[in-house]
Formats: structure tokens, sequence, C-alpha cells
């Protein structure tokens, strides 16, 4: 069992202090995965990698006890809590700005959620909330990519699943997202 999975279940058993020995282990992985998402943020802004990193560390280690079966599902809750984190962070932009100019977003560049309008965000966290309701596995593949900035290969290993089916995975999610981003303009027109 490797350390990152000891740990996790030492903190699943109540070990104070192993939430200690935990950050260490993870912080610089957390970091570049977050370095990544905001790497394409528009100049000026003022979320850091760092910021963000701890911020979705103490949701994963706050209070509220937490359960992970390994590493894998670790990062995979680190993930969505990034996502939260920048799903809050476009809502509160949206609501700042009270609407503002749309833009079509082609989700080819799907390697940067961080530097989409806030609007883009939002229906795009609506419409992964939908597929995980249709099929989890996917909307987790998604999540891997899109807010942890993993690779396929890393996504893939991660859920366990061949780099071919994480593929197939990957290229039936961003259609499906497209089309579910987009209906809002199609039916605009």
């Amino acid at each position: 069992m490797n350390n990152v999975t000891r740990i996790l279940n030492a903190i699943e058993r109540g070990d104070a202090g192993a939430t200690e020995e935990l950050l260490p282990l993870v912080y610089e992985e957390l970091r570049l995965l977050a370095a990544q998402k905001l790497s394409h943020e528009a100049p000026g802004q003022t979320l850091q990698a760092t910021a963000l990193v701890h911020e979705a560390y103490l949701r994963l280690v706050g209070d509220a006890p937490q359960s992970w079966q390994n590493r894998g599902h670790f990062f995979a809750a680190a993930a969505e809590a990034m996502r939260r984190i920048l799903v809050d962070r476009a809502r509160r932009k949206k609501s700042q700005k009270r609407g503002g100019a749309r833009q079509r977003v082609d989700l080819e560049g799907l390697d940067a959620a961080s530097d989409e309008p806030p609007e883009y965000l939002l229906r795009l966290d609506e419409a992964l909330t939908k597929l995980s309701q249709q099929d989890p596995q996917v909307a987790e593949l998604v999540q891997l990519r899109y807010f942890g900035g993993l690779t396929l290969e890393q996504a893939a290993e991660l859920q366990g699943i061949s780099r071919r089916t994480a593929g197939r995975y990957w290229n039936y999610a961003r259609l499906w997202l497209y089309r579910e981003v987009t209906a809002e303009d199609r039916a605009d027109s």
C-alpha cells in the first residue's frame, strides 16, 4: 500500500496526525494541477494556484469525516473540490456582472476551465451534473481531465480503465457536453 493510501486510511480511522502527514505528500501534485487550471486565467485575476490548492485541501480534510478508498479516489475528490471552487467563483462573477456578453466556446479546447466566461462554466457544470446522473464513470473522467488537469492516460489509470476506453469515454463526453452547453445558444437562434 503506498504512503498516500496508508495515510488516507489513518485519517478515516480518526488519526488527527495523519492529516498533517498527507499534505506534504500530495501538495506538489495538487499545486501542479491547480497551476495548470489557472494558467489560462485572464491577466489580473486574483485566484492563485496556492490558494486553490489550500481551499480544495481544506474542503477535503476539513471538519467532516472523509472516507477515501485509495490515492485515485482522493485525487478524484480533489478534482471535484476544485470544480466546486471554480464554479462557485464563476457564480460570484456572474452575479456581479448581472449578465454580460455570451461567447460561444468550442469544447475542443476543454483543457482550461478557468479561462472560460462564468456563464459557460455554469452551463458546463449543469451539463456535467446531468451526465453524472446518466453515466457517472464518464462524468468522473471529464472531472479528472477538465477540473483535475490530468492527462487521458493519468485519468484512465486512476479510474482503472484502459487508455482506449478512456479515449472512447472522452470523445463521447465531449460531444454530449457540447450539445448540452450549446443547446441554449441554439434555442436562442
